[in-house]
């Protein structure tokens, strides 16, 4: 995976995005996919997201016992943190699958309703839909603040780097319309189909809208100027500030 320092450093001062080559266009992209790979888990996060909600609808679709989905779903959640735990590799994305599981189960078993396994994920969605469409509409689009860290920009594309925030702007914009989309075609089964056809559809529209969403991003992204290096800059600085500091003291040395 290419690092995202590389790009971020050797770009840095071209944000206007003018000029680039071949080279620069192909880092630009690069940087791109990792920083997307590194925000939302890749495969195995996505492999982390589905298999809760695949082993709820498999067993209930054989038993119709929820509270052996519920339960079967939220230990699988668990086994996934503990293998990452033993591998010492992040656990962000999977201790947020268990807390959505964890709360589908306490819904479900609390209503004894199975499709409230559901609900919380479905009105997390929702949620996540309308903050994109809203932070969007506010001038400050969630996907830059949810990747700016990653591209050590932080919030430096809001001012300093229009193309940028346009290009922001618009990957958040797909994001909010692709979830709210999702939701258009979940609710309305919540209230009227059973819950094996509400799950299986939910699984089925896990991955697709999910990798249509990165891919856009990928796309706006990898065509707008490149991050500016915030880090860097402060690095700088406090290097020139250092540099400063010794010449003046060399100075009052030899006048003294």
């Amino acid at each position: 995976m290419t690092s995202l320092d590389k790009p971020t450093t050797e770009h840095h001062g071209q944000h206007g995005g003018d000029g680039r080559d071949g080279q620069d266009a192909q880092d630009v992209k690069a940087v791109t996919e990792a920083a997307l790979f590194e925000a939302f888990g890749g495969l195995r996060g996505m492999v982390e997201t589905v298999l809760p909600g695949l082993l709820f609808v498999t067993i209930y679709t054989i038993n119709k016992d929820v509270h052996v989905s519920a339960l079967s779903a939220l230990a699988v959640s668990l086994l996934l943190v503990a293998v990452r735990l033993i591998r010492r590799d992040t656990v962000k994305h999977a201790f947020s699958g268990v807390f959505g599981v964890a709360f589908g189960v306490v819904f479900a078993l609390m209503t004894g309703n199975a499709k409230d396994f559901y609900l919380p994920g479905m009105l997390y969605t929702l949620g996540m839909g309308l903050a994109y469409i809203i932070t969007t509409l506010a001038g400050a689009p969630l996907i830059g603040l949810i990747l700016g860290p990653i591209f050590k920009e932080n919030l430096s594309w809001r001012t300093r780097n229009p193309g940028r925030k346009k290009a922001y702007a618009k990957a958040s914009w797909a994001w909010g319309l692709i979830l709210l989309g999702k939701c258009a075609i979940l609710f309305p089964l919540y209230w009227w189909a059973d819950t094996e056809k509400l799950g299986w559809v939910l699984v089925a529209l896990k991955i697709p809208p999910f990798l249509l969403a990165v891919y856009l991003t990928w796309v706006f992204l990898a065509k707008a100027p490149p991050p500016i290096d915030v880090f860097a800059e402060m690095e700088e600085a406090e290097r020139a500030e250092k540099e400063r500091e010794a010449q003046a003291a060399a100075a009052r040395e030899r006048d003294a």
